[in-house]
């Protein structure tokens, strides 16, 4: 009897990209599994949930109110009837002998996820594309954390009860924290997995995105602080150590400059920045041997640090003002 892949695809006004999705896990490769498609919307305001029922795929609509990718996949896998769940963003496209591959690698009993390398459609459309296509790039392994598309055993999520819903993001690594203290391994494999169309055009794009990024750091390391595995905070602190760093030589060398009259010390923070673009692309060469796309990611390493902890006072002014956050959207 094949093995029943239950493929759960969440997504948001994706439009075309859903329809992309969609047709990619049509064109799985199904010698060993049969595959069920549901889709979850959550709170589309086009032709999304048409478009997923007329390709075949059963339709699931969040009601009204708070959305998120956690409640969403928990719909998701709770309707399904697979053994294992394939998780996926509506803006991706899946590898078509991905599932196969995944469950050949799966080790009965002890792996609870099982991932491969998602990377952008477009990875030369602009600096964006390119420096983010990078941070998908993981050395295979056993590893602590997977992203929103894996292929999960239905049995790990029941005795995790799912997703943590009450996050707006970083639920994939709350997720693994809890999977891995049952015992399951979580698998990153060397086969490409998906390909993802990131769609960011603009620094303002750009800017939200890592935003919600540092949103999800301080929350996870603030509801994580008392557990035997506290999540993030080591991130927490470099990020704003590293913008303290920053802005304080900036100052600094404004203030010497102006005091002593020699202007050359003004250009001080930009031969900082230079050599830490350097250092960091210099890290970053084992994930690609492209010069331009690596000093790109040097720049983006710092200066993502910026909007990152503007992310982290949001979160900080929410609990403040007992404010319950809604999506940070960046598309």
């Amino acid at each position: 009897m094949k093995p029943l892949i239950s493929v759960v695809i969440i997504g948001r006004n994706e439009g075309q990209r859903l329809q992309r999705c969609l047709e990619s896990v049509r064109a799985i490769e199904t010698n060993a599994l049969d595959a069920e498609i549901i889709y979850v919307d959550s709170g589309s305001k086009d032709n999304s949930m048409h478009l997923a029922h007329w390709m075949g795929a059963q339709v699931i609509a969040l009601s009204e109110g708070r959305c998120s990718a956690a409640l969403a996949r928990n719909h998701g896998w709770r309707a399904a009837k697979g053994e294992w769940i394939l998780f996926l963003d509506g803006d991706t496209i899946v590898h078509p002998n991905f599932p196969e591959r995944a469950l050949a690698a799966a080790r009965a009993g002890k792996t609870g996820v099982v991932w491969g390398h998602r990377r952008e459609l477009y990875p030369e459309a602009n600096f964006y594309h390119r420096v983010l296509d990078l941070d998908w790039v993981y050395a295979p392994g056993i590893s602590e954390f997977c992203g929103g598309d894996a292929l999960m055993l239905r049995e790990a999520l029941e005795k995790v009860q799912g997703f943590n819903d009450q996050l707006i993001a970083g639920e994939e690594p709350e997720l693994c924290s809890r999977l891995r203290a049952k015992g399951y391994e979580v698998l990153h494999i060397d086969v490409p997995m998906t390909k993802h169309d990131l769609a960011i055009n603009s620094f303002s794009q750009y800017w939200k995105r890592a935003t919600r990024a540092g949103y999800a750091y301080a929350k996870l390391a603030w509801e994580t602080r008392n557990t035997a595995v506290p999540m993030w905070t080591s991130e927490t602190w470099r990020n704003a150590l590293r913008v303290a760093v920053l802005v304080s030589i900036l100052i600094g060398s404004l203030g010497i400059a102006i005091l002593l009259q020699k202007w050359a010390f003004a250009l001080l923070p930009i031969v900082v920045f230079s050599l830490l673009v350097v250092r960091s692309a210099i890290k970053a060469s084992w994930k690609s041997s492209n010069l331009l796309t690596l000093l790109c990611y040097g720049i983006h390493s710092h200066m993502q640090q910026i909007p990152i902890l503007f992310g982290q006072f949001s979160f900080w002014a929410d609990m403040a003002t007992t404010r319950r956050r809604e999506l940070i959207e960046y598309k």
